[in-house]
């Protein structure tokens, strides 16, 4: 998965002060993991977020979002968000999500 670096150091800005989270390289991009599991990451021109299958399709309905697909088979629970929609709500909403669901597995 190819990165953009200016997203990848937006979402670094906007991980800084939340507390359990790594960065790791992943797929030749960068993804965040919180406890252990995969929260977030970047590719070229859009984000990549771990929302759950619960809250899949309200974040679909959103505008902006598409399901993550990089295999030819959707990935449940796993949604891209375009670089300018994720601006118009904001990282911190679409991190704030993501940690919803992934905050609530067993850490890794």
């Amino acid at each position: 998965m190819p990165h953009d670096p200016a997203l990848a150091e937006a979402m670094r800005r906007a991980l800084r002060r939340r507390r359990h989270i790594v960065e790791k390289k992943m797929f030749g991009g960068y993804c965040w993991m919180l406890n252990g599991n995969m929260l977030c990451g970047v590719e070229v021109g859009r984000f990549m977020f771990r929302v759950g299958a619960e809250q899949e399709p309200k974040a679909l309905a959103m505008p902006g979002t598409t399901p993550m697909d990089i295999t030819g088979r959707p990935m449940k629970g796993f949604i891209w968000v375009d670089a300018g929609a994720a601006a118009t709500k904001g990282l911190p909403f679409w991190i704030a999500l993501a940690a919803r669901y992934v905050s609530s597995l067993p850490a890794k």
